[in-house]
């Protein structure tokens, strides 16, 4: 049990079939208390549910101070702490760079971006008071490599800057026992690229990856058990990437 009483959060981990549930799944097997929060179409509490009476379902967008805000009090009211952050959400689209709109800049930025900086903010107090912490950020290959799949070029901007703000907040909270870490995953088989790539794709794309596939839900979740447990103590300013070698550099 490597999260035995440690509380989680994860941020848009209510879609079933995404990596946030993957992840809230595979830290509820061990031991970890699991709070999601997503927007209420996304039934938080539904999804929450589904991992046991123990766990918590909050409404709440990262884009909304105040609705984040709120929604770690709700947490930090019922299970007193918060010992692990997963900044899972964040959106996509395919766009070129000159097609990309005020509208869909903001949109990407303001959830990856603005969304990893307003979760982290609220959760940087209680893990202050506790003396301890780890933020795990899902940031992606895309930002590494210059583009992806799917995502656009405002996509990779976003979460290369989730890479430079966690490595940022890495330096700053060392001290005050904090941890914070990235996961770059590749392309994962979830329900943000359904639709999206044929299976002729799907197989080309695979025969380009040195481990012959795209990747699971549950390979980012083991990822997060890792950086979220004792396991990675002396892990802070790390880049983690999940890839199958995609990239490799």
């Amino acid at each position: 049990m490597l999260l035995a009483d440690k509380v989680v959060l994860i941020t848009g981990g209510a879609g079933l079939n995404g990596l946030g549930f993957a992840t809230a799944l595979q830290m509820a097997s061990h031991g970890a208390r699991v709070a999601i929060m997503d927007l209420e179409g996304a039934k938080p509490a539904e999804a929450a549910k589904q991992l046991g009476d123990e766990h918590l379902g909050v409404v709440a967008s990262v884009t909304d101070k105040t609705a984040v805000d709120n929604a770690v009090q709700q947490i930090l009211a019922k299970f007193g702490r918060i010992d692990i952050l997963v900044n899972n959400a964040g959106i996509t689209q395919p766009r070129k760079t000159v097609d990309i709109s005020a509208a869909d800049y903001d949109a990407v930025l303001d959830v990856s971006l603005r969304g990893t900086l307003l979760c982290s903010q609220a959760v940087i107090p209680a893990m202050e008071r506790q003396g301890s912490g780890s933020i795990i950020c899902i940031s992606s290959v895309s930002a590494q490599r210059g583009g992806g799949i799917l995502g656009g070029p405002h996509y990779s901007a976003a979460k290369a800057g989730v890479l430079g703000l966690a490595r940022a907040m890495a330096r700053e909270l060392g001290t005050a026992g904090i941890r914070v870490n990235c996961i770059t995953p590749g392309l994962i088989g979830t329900d943000i690229i359904k639709g999206k790539l044929t299976e002729d794709r799907k197989a080309e794309i695979a025969e380009t990856i040195p481990l012959g596939r795209l990747g699971h839900p549950n390979d980012i979740a083991g990822a997060c058990i890792f950086l979220g447990s004792e396991l990675s103590a002396y892990c802070t300013g790390v880049t983690l990437d999940v890839n199958g070698g995609m990239l490799i550099h």
